[in-house]
């Protein structure tokens, strides 16, 4: 069968092959680590310990302070130190608890009740579900209850994503897992290692969204182990789970391009998924929900990949929530003499970090090391009006056209030719010739549109 795709998009190195030969590791927990109160899209959780208190792994530190919103759970035992306004990747701050690991200390004998069991740092866990019997809404609840959110990048919270409204059927539930992003194999190595568990994973999500959702999971082809061993699970659960095999194209992995590659629907400009019956979720979505509804987990760790040519010993690691970004470079062996600039993410879509006391959240799927080999490129010149960023374009906007009415601070005119629609996936800056900083430009237009009067807008 032909390969599934979507116009536009451009197809940069992969540099996957740093990484994706490489088992995932358990990285040790660092000495001090910095857990955020807002790891998800909507509002920040609110903190319910305070400086002082013992907290255990897997206690509620933040409860959800609204339906958009989501629980921030303690990623391990010890004690919380301080309660401060740090750095986050984005080039912001916001409040973070900072918990210092370790056992409890122990009480005087004259303050142990009769009988007390000594304090332990054990996880505190959920109660674990029966896969037989688990209907969706308590599937839901557990997804809430967990605080689980979308790894896909944007960690919208899980369980509002399972929840659409009733005018909306939902025919098509789709696993991303092309991971179209250079340098990033997270997502591949969670596949090749965890396959029976994201095929129990996708069968939980498809309970909460009725009998009559079908199934699939979208895989790039330059994954053929992947797709082999995915199919393979997928028989062996004698599952109704579809693999769509997906041609490598950037952005292939954003949910627009993947519902039109895999089922041939145009989401309108503005709408979610919902609107054409789909739903996407990401592979370690999967996994996180399949570990919270059997084992009873929350999310304590995130699985990310460590690489780029200014890092000594490029890793795929399981890393302690709230873990530094610069204890996580420490670990592979540190920066080269050339490294140049990390970004968290992938090299399309992801940040520049500004300080490598940011934490790793829920969401974070990579830190890329990049060296002055990697981001040496020609300078900026004038815009040729060659048309192939519009030709690139996968969402069909007029990038050069766009990113000058954000230069020229006309936000109206900006609003009118669609810059909303942007999803600054960067295929436009990729494919330019005269190399302008056309995302950055986007980026801008859509912040100050978004801040328009309402009645403007």
């Amino acid at each position: 069968m032909p390969l599934r795709s979507f116009r536009g998009g451009v197809h940069p190195p992969e540099h996957k092959e740093l990484t994706e030969h490489k088992a995932l590791e358990l990285m040790p927990v660092p000495a001090e680590i910095f857990v955020p109160m807002g790891q998800h899209l909507g509002k920040p959780a609110s903190p319910l310990v305070k400086k002082g208190d013992y907290v255990r792994q897997g206690q509620v530190l933040a409860a959800a302070a609204g339906f958009i919103s989501a629980p921030v759970h303690s990623p391990v035992s010890g004690k919380v130190v301080k309660l401060v306004k740090g750095p986050v990747v984005g080039g912001t701050t916001a409040d973070m608890l900072v918990v210092q690991p370790g056992e409890p200390d122990p009480l005087p004998a004259d303050k142990v009740a009769e009988g007390a069991a000594p304090p332990t740092s054990a996880p505190l866990l959920l109660p674990p579900l029966d896969l037989n019997t688990v209907t969706g809404p308590e599937i839901i609840e557990r997804v809430r209850e967990a605080g689980i959110v979308g790894q896909g990048g944007a960690a919208f919270p899980t369980a509002v994503k399972l929840s659409p409204p009733a005018d909306k059927p939902i025919d098509w539930m789709i696993i991303n897992g092309a991971e179209c992003e250079p340098y990033l194999t997270r997502d591949y190595r969670l596949m090749l290692e965890r396959p029976d568990d994201i095929v129990e994973g996708i069968l939980l999500i498809g309970r909460t969204l009725g009998e009559n959702v079908n199934l699939g999971i979208g895989i790039e082809n330059n994954k053929p182990e992947a797709i082999r061993v995915m199919r393979e699970a997928i028989v062996k659960r004698q599952a109704a789970i579809r693999v769509f095999e997906l041609k490598t194209k950037y952005p292939q992995g954003g949910e627009k391009m993947l519902i039109d590659a895999a089922v041939g629907r145009k989401v309108p400009p503005g709408a979610l998924p919902m609107e054409v019956g789909c739903v996407i979720q990401n592979v370690g979505t999967a996994l996180a929900i399949r570990d919270a509804v059997i084992l009873g987990e929350v999310p304590r760790t995130a699985v990310l990949t460590v690489s780029g040519l200014g890092v000594k010993e490029p890793k795929n690691l399981q890393v302690t929530i709230g873990t530094p970004l610069r204890d996580v470079i420490a670990f592979c062996g540190g920066a080269t003499a050339d490294a140049r600039r990390v970004v968290v993410g992938g090299p399309m879509m992801g940040f520049a970090a500004y300080s490598l006391d940011a934490p790793v959240v829920k969401a974070t799927s990579g830190i890329l090391v990049l060296s002055e080999r990697e981001l040496k490129e020609p300078p900026e010149t004038t815009c040729l009006n060659c048309g192939k960023c519009a030709e690139a374009c996968p969402v069909n906007l007029l990038p050069s056209r766009l990113a000058r009415l954000a230069e020229l601070q006309r936000w109206e005119a900006a609003r009118d030719l669609g810059i909303e629609v942007c999803m600054e996936c960067g295929t436009c800056a990729f494919t330019c010739p005269a190399r302008k900083p056309l995302v950055q430009y986007l980026r801008l237009g859509k912040k100050n549109v978004r801040n328009l009067p309402r009645k403007e807008r």
